[in-house]
């Protein structure tokens, strides 16, 4: 039984395909059928119901992966403590929702510590989660709850969400709307998932209305300047007003209670946390915190 087996096993696991594992592991599907073959002959007993194309993990398959998880994750843990001694500054992997959340902050961090090397992954929620558990990311920034076993979070920034609104449109200049004024009004949202979506559709069902939702994606960043090219309106951080260069936007409160964002960084509190990671997670508390007294 050798390192490389367990990986295969683990991300087939995951995937609950050959094919797809193989993809991932970037080797043919054959020899990652093998290797899982070998495993269970070594073992003793299988690991996986075969289906058709899919496989499924068994009773003997989950327990085996809880082990395996918890041995690669330490063996993972070891080797950036190694790397972290010899390397001096260090890394930290962090996942975010959306880049623009993170840019000033990364902007000042690397500028205060320039030895430490940051990776930045933009991830869905789900991701997040996975990623944190395979320790892929040390550090994950996030607009929605990270539901998972050992996860800790601690609370970044409380930002209003505002309406953003194209220059000559019906609700340009007012200072507060209701959501109910919203009814049927073309609306651009980044896709199911996303935390606007999600704080969205919850202020719609709440007064049930049905804006048309006529642009949706996976780049929140750009909604900025869709809005802006009268595609219609959104709903954006506080902070998106300084993202504007060269096609201002008007911005309106909503009148309802809930129309926030709570920014929170959120680690597995089980993974060993290097001295870079640990660097930038209190970097980043006392960022936004200057950011939120606007210091």
């Amino acid at each position: 039984m050798d390192l490389l087996a367990l990986r295969c096993f683990q991300v087939v696991a995951r995937h609950g395909h050959i094919s797809r594992a193989a993809e991932e592991l970037r080797v043919a599907q054959p020899s990652v059928s093998r290797t899982i073959a070998r495993l269970e002959a070594e073992l003793g007993v299988p690991l996986f119901d075969r289906r058709g194309r899919r496989i499924h993990l068994n009773d003997h398959g989950a327990a085996f992966l809880r082990r395996v998880d918890r041995a690669l994750r330490e063996l993972d843990d070891g080797k950036r403590e190694l790397a972290e001694l010899a390397q001096g500054g260090g890394r930290v992997t962090l996942a975010t929702e959306t880049l623009l959340t993170v840019t000033d902050l990364l902007a000042r961090f690397r500028a205060a510590h320039p030895g430490v090397e940051i990776r930045v992954r933009q991830s869905s929620v789900d991701v997040m989660v996975r990623r944190l558990r395979t320790r892929e990311v040390d550090l994950c920034v996030a607009s929605q709850p990270l539901v998972g076993p050992g996860l800790v979070s601690e609370p970044l920034l409380l930002e209003e969400v505002l309406l953003a609104v194209p220059e000559g449109h019906r609700l340009a200049g007012r200072d507060e709307v209701p959501v109910s004024e919203l009814d049927g009004e073309p609306f651009v949202t980044p896709s199911r998932g996303h935390w606007q979506r999600v704080l969205a559709e919850r202020l719609f069902a709440q007064a049930g209305v049905e804006p048309v939702i006529v642009c949706e994606g996976d780049e929140p960043g750009a909604v900025v300047n869709l809005v802006a090219a009268g595609m219609g309106v959104a709903l954006l951080p506080a902070m998106a007003r300084a993202s504007e260069v060269r096609a201002p936007l008007c911005w309106v409160r909503l009148a309802e209670p809930g129309c926030h964002r709570e920014l929170r960084l959120v680690r597995d509190g089980a993974a060993h946390h290097p001295a870079a990671a640990r660097l930038f997670g209190a970097f980043a508390v006392h960022h936004f915190g200057r950011t939120a007294t606007g210091s």
